[in-house]
C-alpha cells in the first residue's frame, strides 16, 4: 500500500571514467550543417548532410540536457555544430537550456561556438534568451585569405558579428583562431593586436587532425611556444589562472600593459587530457567521451523507442566509464577518428 508521501527523488549519478575524471561539461552539436567550408574542417563540396529526421529535436536535446544537469552533475553546456546558428529558432533552444537548474538550484553555464557569419542579427536575441558566453572563430583578417580558407567571402559579416557580440553584452567575447604553418601563422601578432583593439580575447589553437580531407600533418602545427614567443615579442605577457579552473583547455595570459588577455590551446603539444571533463552529444544523438573517440553510444534510438531516464543515464555513464587516458595525437599509436570536426561537434 502506498504511504501517500512524496515520491523518492532519483538518485544522483556521477559521470566518472576509469581514470577518476568527473565530467561536468556537455558539448551539444545542434546540426552538422555549416555555411562555410573551412579547409581544416570540411571538403570544398561539403558533406552529405544528415536527414532532418535524424537530427535531435529541441525537446529531445532538452530532455538529455535536463537529465545530465539534474541528475549527473553537468554544470556547463556549450552549443556547437556544424554551425549552430543555421539551426532555425536557436534562441528557443537557448531559452530551454538556460532554464535548467542543478540540484543545488544553480543555472548552467551556457555558451555557444559560432563562425559569426549570421551573428550580427542574432546576438541580441541569443543574449536575451539566456546565452551566457560566446566564442567566434576567425583564422585570418585578410579577405583573400579568408576566402581561401573558408571558401566563402564572409569576412566582413564575421567581423560585424564580433562587434555585435560585444555590443550585446557578452563578456568576454572569445575569438578562436586555428594556427597553421605556412597558411596563417604570419598573422599571429596581427590577430593578437585585433583582440587588444576590439576588446575581445583571442585564443590561438594548435592545428588538430580533424580535417575532412585528412590532410593534417604534424609539420603544419605551430606550437604553443612559437605562438607565445611571437606575441610576447610584440606585447609582453604574464600567465594568469584560466577561466574555468584546471579543466579549462586554454592557458591564459595577461598583457602587461593592461590591454586584456589572450589564450593558447595546445591540444597537440601539451594536451589537457588529464583534467578533461567534457562529453559530447552529436547532432544525431550519440554520446562521445572524447573529441578523438573511435566509438560512440547511440541515445536517439533508445530514446525514440521509449527508454526511461534511468536507461539513458546508464548508456551515458557506460560510455564515460570507457574513456581512455588521452588521445595520443603526438604519438605513433594515434588513430584519427573517421569523422571530421563538423560531424562531431567542437
Amino acid at each position: 500500500m502506498s504511504s501517500g508521501g512524496p515520491a523518492a527523488p532519483h538518485a544522483p549519478v556521477e559521470l566518472v571514467d576509469g581514470h577518476g575524471r568527473v565530467h561536468r561539461d556537455l558539448r551539444i552539436s545542434v546540426t552538422d550543417r555549416c555555411n562555410l567550408r573551412c579547409t581544416y574542417c570540411m571538403p570544398e563540396e561539403g558533406l552529405a548532410w544528415l536527414p532532418r529526421s535524424e537530427i535531435l529535436t529541441f525537446e529531445e536535446l532538452e530532455r538529455i540536457a535536463r537529465l545530465l544537469v539534474g541528475r549527473a552533475g553537468v554544470e556547463s553546456i556549450r552549443l556547437t555544430g556544424g554551425e549552430p546558428t543555421v539551426r532555425a529558432h536557436l534562441d528557443r533552444l537557448v531559452a530551454r537550456l538556460a532554464a535548467l537548474r542543478t540540484p543545488a538550484g544553480a543555472p548552467v553555464d551556457l555558451a555557444l561556438t559560432t563562425n559569426g557569419v549570421t551573428l550580427e542579427g542574432a546576438a541580441d536575441g541569443l543574449r536575451d534568451a539566456g546565452l551566457g558566453r560566446i566564442n567566434i572563430s576567425v583564422d585570418t583578417l585578410r579577405r583573400e585569405r579568408f576566402v581561401e580558407l573558408a571558401r566563402r567571402d564572409e569576412l566582413d559579416r564575421v567581423l560585424a558579428g564580433i562587434d555585435a557580440a560585444v555590443a550585446a553584452g557578452f563578456d568576454p567575447v572569445k575569438v578562436n583562431a586555428v594556427v597553421m604553418a605556412g597558411v596563417n601563422d604570419d598573422e599571429v601578432v596581427d590577430l593578437a593586436r585585433f583582440g587588444r583593439e576590439r576588446g575581445v580575447e583571442m585564443r590561438f589553437i594548435e592545428f588538430m587532425p580533424l580535417d575532412a580531407d585528412q590532410g593534417w600533418r604534424r609539420t603544419a602545427v605551430v606550437t604553443r611556444e612559437e605562438i607565445l614567443g611571437r606575441i610576447g615579442e610584440a606585447f609582453p605577457l604574464e600567465p594568469v589562472e584560466p577561466l574555468g579552473g584546471a579543466s579549462a583547455p586554454a592557458e591564459r595570459f595577461r598583457y602587461l600593459d593592461g590591454a586584456g588577455h589572450v589564450g593558447v590551446i595546445a591540444s597537440v603539444t601539451q594536451p589537457f587530457c588529464g583534467s578533461c571533463d567534457r562529453i559530447r552529444l552529436t547532432a544525431e544523438g550519440s554520446i562521445r567521451n572524447c573529441l578523438f573517440a573511435l566509438d560512440e553510444t547511440d541515445l536517439r534510438g533508445p530514446m525514440r523507442a521509449g527508454a526511461s531516464d534511468d536507461e539513458l543515464l546508464g548508456l551515458v555513464t557506460g560510455n564515460v566509464a570507457g574513456k581512455w587516458a588521452g588521445h595520443a595525437i603526438d604519438r605513433v599509436q594515434f588513430v584519427r577518428p573517421s569523422r571530421s570536426m563538423s560531424q562531431i561537434g567542437g
